[in-house]
């Protein structure tokens, strides 16, 4: 992994949509030409633009480049092949790009970072056929977008992991699938998360009565108590019984107060 491209690269994360739906209808060996003729379409118009591979997993790319133009045109080119192939039975293989610039660090295993993450977090919250960039790719491309690719500002999106990321989307050809929500992260409302909030400190609540009850220990210089067994064994039965109730009692509480107002 020496040979990896460093300081300033683009990320390319491709996948195609809904693979198994294709696998239950042409079978393990009509999918598998399928594959096979997917990986050649994208292993071909990534190296003409200078891409390196990175790594594959099923029917998963991730690439990097020098430039963020070219990683850019790569993945134009590449999902034109897509779309103009000829596929079996009339299918429409449909292929997600994910696209990201960064600075990662190259360790021995590879390339490290969040600006990985953040470009397979792009790509996955794309629909098959769309080009999806970060903000700082569109900043990198500028003006000089290919011929017949047009930019849609998708605003800011909440990622898993990623949060507020601005994403756009590169149409080919006056094609466009802008109108369809991303597959992004519904950001909780301040209710839901007063709500979870609420939980958490019951939960919390809960636990610390529990390990105070049974982890208590005589002060310095105190000699702890003689107890019968039978009576510590009911003492015991009785300070869980009440603990239980309380924890139940909390929870019940939780759960009317997000019915009601929530």
């Amino acid at each position: 992994m020496s040979t990896l491209p460093g300081g300033t690269v683009t990320f390319v994360f491709t996948d195609i949509e809904g693979s198994t739906r294709l696998l239950q209808e042409l079978g393990d060996e009509g999918y598998g030409r399928v594959s096979g003729d997917h990986r050649r379409l994208v292993r071909e118009a990534f190296g003409a633009r200078g891409g390196t591979e990175i790594d594959t997993q099923g029917d998963a790319f991730f690439f990097s480049f020098p430039r963020a133009r070219d990683a850019v045109a790569a993945a134009v080119d590449a999902q034109r092949a897509l779309r103009d192939h000829e596929w079996p039975e009339g299918l429409e293989v449909s292929v997600r790009m994910g696209l990201h610039t960064g600075e990662p660090h190259v360790g021995e295993e590879g390339y490290l970072g969040l600006d990985v993450v953040r470009a397979a977090r792009i790509s996955a919250a794309g629909h098959g056929g769309q080009i999806l960039i970060s903000e700082t790719t569109r900043a990198l491309l500028g003006n000089q977008l290919p011929d017949g690719v047009a930019v849609h500002d998708l605003g800011q999106q909440d990622l898993k992991d990623v949060q507020h990321e601005h994403i756009y989307e590169l149409s080919i050809d006056g094609r466009s699938l802008a109108g369809r929500p991303l597959k992004a992260q519904k950001p909780q409302s301040r209710q839901e998360d007063m709500a979870a909030k609420f939980e958490e400190r019951i939960t919390s609540y809960v636990e610390s009565q529990l390990e105070a009850a049974f982890a208590k220990k005589a002060l310095p210089g105190e000699r702890p108590p003689e107890v019968p067994a039978k009576l510590a064994l009911g003492g015991v039965a009785i300070g869980a019984g009440s603990l239980l109730m309380l924890a139940l009692v909390l929870i019940a509480i939780a759960f009317l107060i997000k019915a009601v107002f929530f």
